[in-house]
């Protein structure tokens, strides 16, 4: 999963949010650096991630763009669900998105000092741009998909990833649902575990 999805299944709890945003950016086990609940968002980052690279329906959407985009499927599919998150917010957050992601930005930067040098350096962009609410449409995830084919100049493809997103949208759709529901719940459990 991407951004948005690490950041709602920490339900309202502002630290494991943070840590569980931050996580790609901390290499390692010594989180000793962190406060405790952030360092807990941390682990059930990972947990999060190695579910979703392990579950069949996320397998399934891989298989659709694989051809095209090879190692790069697993980043542009986490994106595709973070969209229908987005897109479909009301079913899952009572919250209007462009509140709870305004929000959250205040959140990181009240916790600037603690965030890792790499996500200091592009959260400014991340607030001006406001990644996480243009996730929920799809010229908004088109306009990062193309940040994103750039920051790794050009082998990504990823450019090309809306169109995709457009061929399979119902299928993708389904996947995503069908897949979230598993990880809430696997999540969970993991949360009551922290």
């Amino acid at each position: 999963m991407n951004y948005l999805a690490h950041i709602y299944l920490s339900k309202e709890d502002k630290e494991l949010r943070i840590g569980n945003f931050i996580a790609d950016a901390v290499k390692g086990k010594d989180f000793s650096r962190f406060p405790i609940r952030v360092a807990q968002g941390i682990i059930l980052h990972r947990h999060i991630d190695t579910f979703t690279d392990t579950h069949p329906v996320v397998r399934k959407s891989k298989d659709l763009i694989r051809i095209e985009y090879g190692h790069w499927s697993g980043v542009i599919v986490d994106m595709y669900y973070d969209h229908f998150l987005a897109a479909n917010w009301a079913d899952f957050h009572e919250k209007p998105l462009s509140d709870y992601v305004q929000g959250f930005y205040k959140d990181l930067q009240e916790q600037h000092d603690i965030l890792p040098e790499r996500v200091q350096r592009f959260l400014p962009y991340m607030i001006e741009q406001n990644w996480l609410y243009n996730y929920a449409t799809v010229e908004g995830i088109s306009r990062i998909f193309e940040q994103m084919n750039h920051r790794t100049k050009g082998k990504s493809n990823m450019n090309f990833a809306p169109i995709e997103l457009l061929k399979y949208y119902q299928e993708l759709e389904k996947h995503f649902r069908i897949f979230f529901k598993d990880l809430k719940n696997h999540v969970e459990e993991r949360r009551l575990e922290l």
